[in-house]
């Protein structure tokens, strides 16, 4: 496996990625008819998007499996917290392995690599936000080293409730 930097032709599987991982590890978290209807093809074009505007310290790297292609990847930026410096703060904003391939380390490898990324670009603190209930990404985080700051917010955006929880690490 290899972590690169993502590129315009890795769109269409990193919509695919994005929406298999969601209908899998946010089951029984999210209502099922929101993640029964995710489309990839229409994500393909967001994925696009962020790909072509992603300037440093933003970045986005994926996760490239010997036999399988691109089964992960990893977001993150300055942060866009109101109570954080984004200078000096930077936010894992999403990290997606494919379920079939959870445990393998892959999960482990594109975190090391934004971690090094976020320190190259001289933050000295990076956040993320998981739902309160996915324990299973919980666990990964705070195996890694990653502690809750305190900070919780819900997110109503897609129609429905998301309670998140902050998490923090010093890099």
């Amino acid at each position: 496996m290899i972590v690169r930097p993502a590129t315009v032709d890795d769109a269409a599987v990193l919509a695919r990625v994005h929406v298999r991982t969601w209908q899998v590890a946010y089951r029984g978290q999210v209502p099922q008819e929101h993640l029964d209807r995710l489309d990839p093809v229409r994500r393909e074009q967001g994925w696009r998007q962020w790909i072509r505007d992603g300037r440093p310290p933003a970045g986005i790297l994926v996760l490239d499996h010997d036999d399988d292609g691109v089964i992960g990847f990893n977001c993150f930026a300055p942060s866009r917290d109101p109570d954080a410096d984004p200078r000096t703060v930077g936010e894992v904003q999403a990290i997606y392995v494919l379920p079939s391939h959870w445990g393998q380390s892959g999960g482990k490898l594109l975190m090391e690599a934004g971690m090094r990324k976020l320190r190259e670009a001289a933050f000295q603190e990076a956040t993320l936000w998981v739902l309160e209930t996915n324990e299973r990404a919980r666990h990964f985080y705070e195996s890694a080293g990653w502690r809750p700051d305190g900070s919780a917010k819900t997110d109503d955006s897609r129609g429905f409730p998301l309670r998140e929880v902050r998490y923090r690490v010093t890099l």
